[in-house]
């Protein structure tokens, strides 16, 4: 018990830091490797002052949105391709205009913010997405203690007992962030949207939040909301709906939270490309994971007129 626990304690930590070691692993460079040019970043910083200085600061250290230098800025970026990053300034970026910078110009701002960020420069210039996707950024050393402080903290929360049982923190998080992300086969989240126009009479909180947030906007959310609570199914002490203790120190259940999680973290880069097929095959991934833990503790045959689904008998 004591070898599955401390694995669940280190899996844990691993969720909630949400590093990709497959990221890590193809990675060949990382960005102190002298991987941009003063003249390209140059480039970058132009673009900066005109497009994001009135948000994130002529330093980059932060106003509206947040520092895009610095340490808090590669604690937030570190261990991830330089990809990621230009894929965020690309389609996401400017916040009033999003989709507006080309490729080209979003990575000349990632040489800026590299830059900014006391990376030495070089030679060549970033050029194309297989050199960004071969980058990672590497945070300052000072992260590590932080990071490991806040996974503690994490699981100390965690170790909470939580108010919830599976059923309810499925039905409240995790099932309707799933549905919002597989409408994306129907709907386009680009599509525009018809201005929310409220009803005094009857108040509905889907219709309120649907009316604020674009639909790109909103399968950002699910996303997160699924990545960020799949650590909840370790909980200790939580319970299954029948009342009967959640397996969370089984190696399967263990391994079906981490499919999950890292599910929901794919759904949210495939969400950050503002790509809508992206999304759709993304929730394959999704479908798959839930499958798998579904087939082991929730589709339960042997039913009864009382309790047609075997409620019984699940988690």
């Amino acid at each position: 018990m004591r070898t599955v626990w401390r694995f669940t304690l280190a899996l844990t930590a691993l969720l909630f830091t949400g590093v990709s070691w497959t990221v890590i692993a193809q990675a060949e460079k990382t960005a102190a490797d002298r991987v941009y040019t003063d003249a390209q970043a140059q480039r970058g910083k132009t673009i900066y002052d005109g497009q994001c200085a009135p948000c994130h600061g002529t330093d980059a250290a932060g106003g509206l949105g947040p520092p895009l230098a610095g340490a808090d800025f590669l604690r937030t970026w570190d261990k991830r391709p330089l990809i990621d990053l230009a894929d965020k300034i690309e389609k996401t970026m400017p916040a009033t205009n999003p989709g507006t910078l080309s490729r080209a110009q979003a990575t000349d701002l990632v040489a800026h913010l590299l830059k900014s960020s006391a990376f030495p420069a070089g030679s060549a210039e970033l050029n194309g997405d297989a050199m960004l996707k071969q980058i990672t950024l590497v945070g300052p050393a000072a992260a590590a203690p932080r990071a490991a402080s806040a996974a503690s903290a994490a699981l100390a929360i965690t170790s909470a007992k939580p108010p919830g049982n599976m059923a309810q923190l499925m039905r409240g998080i995790l099932f309707p962030s799933s549905n919002l992300l597989f409408q994306v086969q129907s709907y386009d989240p680009a599509a525009p949207k018809p201005v929310y126009q409220p009803d005094t009479a009857a108040f509905s909180w889907v219709d309120w939040g649907g009316g604020i947030y674009s639909g790109w906007e909103l399968v950002d959310y699910a996303a997160i909301a699924i990545a960020e609570s799949a650590p909840l199914l370790l909980s200790p002490d939580r319970r299954c709906e029948n009342g009967k203790p959640v397996p969370v120190d089984r190696p399967d259940w263990i391994q079906f939270t981490a499919e999950l999680a890292e599910a929901g973290r794919a759904a949210y880069r495939a969400s950050q490309s503002r790509n809508r097929e992206a999304v759709s095959d993304v929730t394959n991934q999704i479908a798959d994971a839930c499958l798998r833990c579904h087939e082991v503790y929730r589709d339960k045959p042997g039913g009864t007129v009382a309790d047609p689904s075997n409620k019984a008998a699940r988690c």
